[in-house]
């Protein structure tokens, strides 16, 4: 059952080495696209001893070509130090955003970048999206697995640290859907520091006023 299951999970899922295979979640049968890399670790250092206080969040509406500008003043904003990984935060984050919404076919996405010390998410669901595009920068990554019948998968994986994934939500258009379910790691009293980048496509942003924030 257990080895159904993981194999079931490898079909939908299409893991890649390199950017472009993100946009596999075109694909029939595709639930979720993963990139597989591995960060800097000089990069890792820095920001896994960041104090959690200086680490950027911020939800707002853009066009990814403002994404870069936008992403210097949050991290201003919210007295991340300015160095070289600070610098290659903002570059990697503003290239996801780039590539989703090319992939996306979209001109705005929603931005969040969401610091986590505390169970978030921590339930099996599906995003009420068409898609997502997960990066966590810190902590443990995105979990997921296989379930048709709403329960939590017997087989579940860890995306890796650094690592992007594009998950279908219930927005997709497709029939049947693929059961994939995904959650934030329990993270509750373990002490862990999460820090989360989250795009979603946005088709009309005046419907979206009064999301854009700084905190």
């Amino acid at each position: 059952m257990i080895t159904n299951e993981a194999t079931e999970l490898q079909h939908c899922t299409q893991v890649s080495s390199d950017p472009e295979g993100l946009a596999a979640i075109r694909n029939p049968g595709t639930a979720a696209a993963l990139w597989e890399r591995t960060p800097l670790s000089r990069f890792q250092s820095w920001i896994d001893t960041l104090p959690a206080e200086q680490l950027p969040r911020a939800r707002i509406i853009l066009r990814p070509e403002a994404f870069c500008d936008a992403l210097i003043e949050v991290s201003r904003f919210c007295g991340t130090p300015e160095c070289a990984e600070r610098n290659m935060l903002i570059e990697d984050a503003s290239a996801l955003a780039a590539i989703f919404a090319d992939v996306m076919g979209c001109a705005h996405l929603q931005l969040r970048l969401d610091v986590i010390q505390t169970n978030a998410c921590s339930k099996f669901h599906i995003d009420a999206v068409t898609a997502r595009l997960i990066c966590t920068y810190r902590g443990t990554g995105t979990q997921y697995g296989l379930s048709t019948n709403g329960d939590d998968p017997n087989t579940v994986l860890t995306v890796p640290t650094g690592a992007p994934i594009v998950l279908r939500g219930t927005r997709w258009s497709e029939n049947p859907p693929s059961g994939l379910l995904h959650r934030s790691p329990p993270i509750a009293g373990t002490g862990e520091t999460r820090l989360l980048l989250v795009l979603d496509p946005v088709e009309d942003p005046e419907k979206e006023r009064g999301t854009a924030y700084i905190h």
